[in-house]
């Protein structure tokens, strides 16, 4: 894929970063760069930054918010920091025990930051002790910004026993769902939790949905957001 800026929607683009291992299996990244009303940047789940890069977000506008919405997607928090030094860093529930080399601004919580609160929507979603994730939604556009709830590969992206172990844990595109063994951990009492926030979700009706990992969803996104929460809902 190409290292550059992709417009998705109104205000909204994505990256293709580099691909990480994950328990051994290959996964693309993808941050999403979003332009809010007073013209500030705002960047989701940053991903490794290059020169280019640097180049193509300046001419967007100035780099304010840099944000964490779990605490697995963190691995370049520290490239940006360096690179936009006067950014305000949001740590997802968790990550602040877990990166302790660097200095967070404040945490992420259910209510939207005042800074973005007119372009954004957020809550966290909450029931599995695993792991919490901040989820947004982008109103103009009517996009959600989700990062592992969904995972959505294509189906050529696997090859033998770790393409039979991504059919397993439901992250196949076209039916891509939340990780199985992140799925189990809702069914340990945390189940009617995670039911208020997808039913908070589809309250915003979103037509688009940006996921980390895969495919995303061009088009009627609350079908599709029922369809992979069917195991929730």
């Amino acid at each position: 894929m190409s290292q550059t800026l992709k417009p998705f929607a109104d205000r909204v683009w994505t990256y293709a970063g580099e691909t990480v291992s994950f328990h051994g299996m290959p996964y693309t990244t993808r941050m999403t760069v979003v332009q809010l009303e007073s013209g500030e940047v705002w960047v989701h789940s940053p991903s490794n930054l290059t020169s280019e890069l640097v180049h193509t977000i300046n001419q967007i506008g100035p780099v304010t918010y840099l944000v964490s919405p779990n605490k697995i997607h963190h691995l370049y928090l520290k490239d940006w920091v360096c690179a936009f030094p006067e950014a305000v860093l949001y740590a997802s529930p968790g990550l602040i025990n877990k990166r302790r080399d660097l200095n967070f601004d404040r945490e992420l919580t259910n209510s939207a930051d005042d800074a973005w609160s007119t372009d954004l929507h957020q809550v966290v979603f909450t029931g599995s002790k695993m792991m919490e994730e901040v989820v947004f939604f982008h109103k103009v556009s009517q996009t959600l910004i989700l990062t592992d709830l969904i995972e959505n590969f294509p189906t050529d992206h696997f090859r033998g026993l770790q393409k039979c172990l991504a059919r397993c844990a439901g992250i196949l595109a076209p039916n891509g769902k939340t990780p199985l063994d992140w799925r189990l951990t809702f069914y340990l009492g945390g189940k009617a939790e995670a039911q208020q926030c997808i039913n908070l979700m589809l309250s915003w009706q979103p037509e688009r949905i940006i996921v980390a990992h895969g495919n995303c969803i061009q088009q009627h996104g609350a079908e599709f957001l029922k369809k992979s929460f069917n195991w929730l809902i």
